[in-house]
């Protein structure tokens, strides 16, 4: 008896999360599935992962799988969709399809971390074309985003046809590329459209998205109005608004500079590609300064409060060529990513002790997102038709509220799903039928490694307790040789009766050693153990915590 083909869904990141987007799509026999990725995406760490640079999806699943696995689609080159790709596709080596803005900024991070990451040949793929990938036929659709080129995917299979929508909106009147084409979405839903996997990030915002053209509007007037310098902080890949901010400080009279090694690259690509057509060149830094207040327009990174962009530099006056006074205007042209809310409040306190004017979404119409409010999601429906809705690409609250608007937009199928769910769409009605091993990985400088290789539980715990490294050196009749070594690091330095924290532990290694009767100093192990213990217990005396302690013991 043949073996039944299946097609699934199984995403190993950004369902149950915003960010670190991977989506795998399998078919065939549950033993000999093809498979193809859509987006190979990262996150960003907080404060409670210390020294780390990145977070990336676990992709062990596809170990057994690699042989398997046909190509990745990447949707658009945001860094939760495509940020991934450069460390995890050499252990992959499959053929990788993007937009052309997409190949040229994954060339241009290339150059400009140089040994950090190898090359990633992509074949241009963008909205309008089809690729024949084993049973996958797949077709990029032109939608809106915040970002040149992005685009949903029609898959289509011998068992039905899947729309992963990837990130959109539908915007009207967009400061960059095509609409979103609502025709081409009508016909795949005239042709039958199985499953729609959907955006469900402002799935609890009644409505529509405001339109790029308001944002120009509005920071058209800002600049006009402004008497002195105005300075807009937005995401580097929004080429869109850059644009817009160009456009309005040249009606303004201001000549612009750019601020931020990420900014410019993506502007050079923009250049590059033919997207900043009409766009005068920016000045160079060391002109600022002899440019009028009322002349000049910057636009820079640091709009998540990064503490070494150029407006966190800024705001703590650290720069040599680029300052700001009194009167002038910074504009932060974006939303704050959850988590990153402390240190763009840093940053704009230090702007205000400066007596700069800050301008934010709340006072003023500075920026819109590029994802779709419950309308738009429900358009969707209407435009394609779908069998089953799949809410992706959000936390557990957007996930929930995007299932329970779409049951009530008459959808019968909302399935459940998250991060290694193995979904069945075909055949029968859609069901998790197996969980995948999924979870995250670690980039930090140039290694990559689960939780416990990359020693992260370790720096966590000394960021909150310190260390202390001991030797003692002893003789053959195991007495110690002169004063023991001891160094403390991120411990206290005196104890509240102002005596030194260093001369306790040191009195309490010696102490120890002594307590034990001298034929039994022949276990050196035991010896160890009881330095370490004993000097944890002094300063858990002292101090209320116990550091971590590394002793040695040394016989001569």
């Amino acid at each position: 008896m043949a073996k039944q083909d299946e097609l699934v869904f199984l995403p190993l990141g950004g369902v149950g999360e915003i960010g670190m987007n991977l989506a795998l799509y399998g078919y065939g026999p549950a033993d000999n599935r093809q498979w193809i990725m859509v987006d190979c995406g990262v996150t960003f760490p907080g404060p409670d992962l210390p020294g780390v640079d990145l977070v990336l999806p676990d992709i062990g699943y596809l170990a057994k799988e690699r042989k398997n696995l046909k190509a990745i689609i990447i949707t658009h080159a945001h860094e939760d969709h495509y940020g991934a790709l450069a460390d995890l596709w050499p252990g992959l080596n499959v053929p990788v399809y993007g937009s052309p803005f997409t190949a040229g900024l994954l060339e241009a991070k290339r150059n400009f971390e140089k040994d950090a990451i190898g090359e990633v040949p992509v074949t241009i793929f963008k909205a309008g074309d089809t690729i024949n990938v084993g049973p996958f036929s797949i077709e990029g659709v032109a939608v809106n985003h915040s970002i040149p080129e992005p685009m949903s995917l029609m898959i289509r299979t011998p068992l039905g046809n899947v729309i992963h929508t990837g990130d959109w909106k539908i915007d009207h009147e967009p400061s960059l590329g095509p609409l979103t084409n609502e025709t081409r979405f009508r016909q795949l839903g005239d042709e039958g459209v199985l499953a729609l996997m959907c955006d469900s990030t402002n799935a609890l915002r009644d409505g529509v998205s405001p339109s790029e053209k308001d944002v120009s509007e509005s920071l058209a007037k800002i600049i006009e109005d402004a008497e002195g310098r105005v300075a807009v902080t937005t995401f580097s890949s929004n080429v869109g608004r850059i644009r817009t901010i160009a456009e309005a400080a040249e009606a303004a009279g201001r000549e612009v500079l750019l601020l931020g090694s990420s900014l410019k690259r993506v502007v050079d690509v923009s250049r590059d590609i033919g997207l900043m057509e009409g766009i005068k060149p920016f000045i160079a830094e060391d002109e600022y300064g002899y440019i009028p207040r009322d002349k000049v327009v910057v636009i820079l990174t640091g709009s998540q409060g990064e503490p070494r962009a150029a407006l966190a530099k800024l705001s703590r006056d650290e720069m040599r060529n680029v300052a700001f006074s009194a009167g002038d205007i910074v504009v932060f042209s974006s939303r704050a990513i959850p988590g990153n809310e402390k240190a763009i409040q840093d940053i704009k306190n230090g702007l205000i002790e400066q007596g700069v004017h800050v301008i934010t979404d709340s006072e003023a119409l500075v920026h819109v997102s590029g994802h779709p409010r419950r309308n738009e999601l429900q358009k969707m429906y209407e435009l394609t038709r779908p069998k089953v809705v799949v809410p992706v690409h959000g936390e557990a609250t957007h996930l929930t509220a995007h299932k329970e608007l779409a049951e009530q937009s008459g959808i019968s199928m909302v399935p459940r799903v998250r991060n290694g769910d193995m979904l069945r769409l075909a055949p029968g009605p859609a069901e998790v039928i197996d969980e995948a091993p999924h979870g995250r990985i670690y980039k930090d400088g140039l290694l990559i490694g689960d939780f416990d290789e990359m020693g992260i539980g370790e720096r966590k715990k000394l960021s909150y307790v310190g260390h202390v490294a001991v030797n003692v050196v002893i003789d053959s009749r195991f007495d110690i040789i002169g004063d023991p070594d001891l160094v403390a690091v991120g411990l206290p330095v005196f104890d509240d009766e102002g005596d030194d924290m260093e001369d306790a532990l040191f009195d309490a290694v010696v102490g120890a050693i002594e307590s034990i009767p001298r034929a039994r100093r022949k276990d050196l192990n035991m010896l160890q153990e009881a330095v370490r213990r004993a000097v944890r217990a002094a300063a858990n005396q002292i101090w209320g915590k116990k550091p971590v302690v590394t002793a040695f013991i040394t016989k001569v």
